[in-house]
């Protein structure tokens, strides 16, 4: 669902600098700080195509979207954005936008065989890619897994099989002595809530299956993996950081009857105390088996510890708030608001979100570690005209996100860095080519690159914060 431009100038009134200074934060702004990192994001198999060459094997996205019906228009990553054989002039690209970091995610199917045997050419292709990133002076976070698994792990219970988990402590294992001392922080796992939810219990996502009980065992394997992963990272690159990235979402109730109070409480659960309640308290939220009675996932002595282990950050993705009211029994059910500022994704733009899922982390969790806003960002529907791209929406969207991370430190969460998602438009996952995030505009017919307003207005602030030091 595409936002009205009367939205768009709604929003653009509600921020009286926006036409005068579209982006730049207030003199006050943490934003300003040396040390907050600001960068872009992107993954694996959303750009880097390439999918049959030097020894990539299958993964469960290149099965999913090629199956009728599982993606928008029939779309695949099989090309996406070209990032295998363009990524010298995307890193260039990036490096001229003044962004110090990049945030990637590396293809578990490119780097080792069915048998664990190392794929060289793969691995060749991150440490290249890492090398040159250095050399630029950009900070480099590394994502092991964003969602594209083996099929051949898949096709022996992907998730659901327990071994998986020791599968991917043995990729781990291979990527942080192969890669060690290129890599400025690992992230174990990306939003697990999504490869659990969407790829178990509701069948959007790859592998397409859709049970309760699915889902809750795949997230004790998820998390399970990560336990599994964080002492092999710390043994091979003791120097990097270790962390984990979550999607989270800020739930709000649709009135102030108690039933709807429990029905937001219940979609706050589900979606954000799922994963961090393991994380940072060592157990699953007991709520979640209220809300889905009889998906108790198979937990074997010692996994909640190993779950649990400390880190050196969280990262957080966030993009819009779910407005819910009771559904009448025990559960919770959406109630879209009117009226609302949305996205190209039909997402309600709520930057008041970020700030409150924020500062609540930080009084139910005495534990939390430093913080990095890994993505943040929103899908338009962005046109090349007269070689430029004005997208306006996605520029008062970032002032107003980043705002609103500005006053969760100042409430005293440890925030330390924001990546934008993403660094330019790719293949979005089951909505395919159609729906842009980027701040970068790819045609994709000719593999054209062309710079966004928003792209150029952050860097004008970089460069701006640059001088100031």
């Amino acid at each position: 669902m595409a936002n009205d431009a009367s939205a768009v100038s709604d929003a653009i009134s509600r921020d009286p600098d926006a036409l005068a200074d579209p982006f730049t934060p207030p003199a006050d702004s943490s934003l300003w700080r040396k040390n907050f990192l600001l960068g872009a994001a992107t993954a694996s198999y959303q750009i880097e195509g390439a999918v049959d060459e030097d020894g990539r094997l299958p993964s469960i996205w290149d099965t999913f979207s090629a199956t009728p019906g599982k993606v928008l228009a029939g779309d695949t990553g099989a090309v996406a954005c070209d990032h295998y054989h363009r990524w010298e002039a995307d890193v260039d690209m990036l490096a001229s936008l003044g962004l110090e970091g990049y945030r990637l995610s590396i293809a578990w199917p490119r780097v080792m065989d069915a048998a664990g045997v190392p794929n060289r050419k793969g691995l060749d292709f991150y440490k290249r890619l890492l090398n040159r990133l250095k050399e630029k002076g950009i900070t480099t976070s590394v994502t092991l897994y964003h969602w594209d698994l083996p099929q051949h792990l898949e096709d022996r219970g992907g998730w659901l099989n327990r071994d998986t988990a020791y599968r991917f402590a043995d990729y781990a294992d291979l990527m942080s002595r192969e890669l060690a001392g290129t890599v400025d922080a690992w992230a174990t796992l990306n939003e697990p809530w999504c490869s659990a939810y969407l790829g178990y219990g509701n069948g959007h996502h790859a592998p397409g299956l859709a049970d309760g009980r699915f889902a809750t065992q795949a997230m004790h394997h998820l998390l399970l993996a990560h336990g599994l992963a964080v002492p092999v990272l710390r043994a091979n690159d003791p120097a990097s950081q270790k962390g984990i990235v979550a999607n989270i979402g800020r739930g709000t109730a649709n009135s102030d009857s108690a039933a709807d109070q429990r029905a937001a409480h219940l979609f706050e659960v589900q979606h954000n105390a799922w994963i961090l309640d393991p994380l940072f308290k060592g157990a699953y939220p007991q709520d979640l088996f209220e809300l889905w009675p009889g998906t108790e996932p198979l937990v074997l002595d010692g996994d909640m510890q190993t779950i649990s282990a400390p880190l050196d950050f969280l990262g957080i993705n966030y993009y819009f708030r779910t407005n819910v009211a009771s559904d009448g029994a025990h559960g919770f059910r959406d109630v879209p608001l009117e009226g609302v500022e949305r996205t190209q994704m039909g997402w309600e733009v709520y930057p008041d979100g970020l700030r409150d899922v924020l500062t609540g982390f930080k009084r139910t969790y005495h534990n939390l570690p430093p913080i990095y806003i890994t993505e943040n960002g929103m899908a338009s529907d962005d046109k090349v005209i007269d070689g430029r791209v004005d997208d306006t929406q996605r520029i008062s969207f970032l002032k107003r996100h980043l705002a609103a991370v500005d006053q969760a430190i100042k409430a005293g969460v440890d925030i330390r860095g924001y990546f934008l998602w993403s660094l330019m438009d790719n293949f979005e996952w089951a909505f395919g080519y159609e729906r842009r995030f980027g701040v970068v505009h790819v045609d994709y017919s000719t593999q054209k690159r062309t710079v966004k307003r928003s792209a150029e207005l952050v860097a004008k602030f970089l460069k701006e914060r640059k001088a100031r030091v």
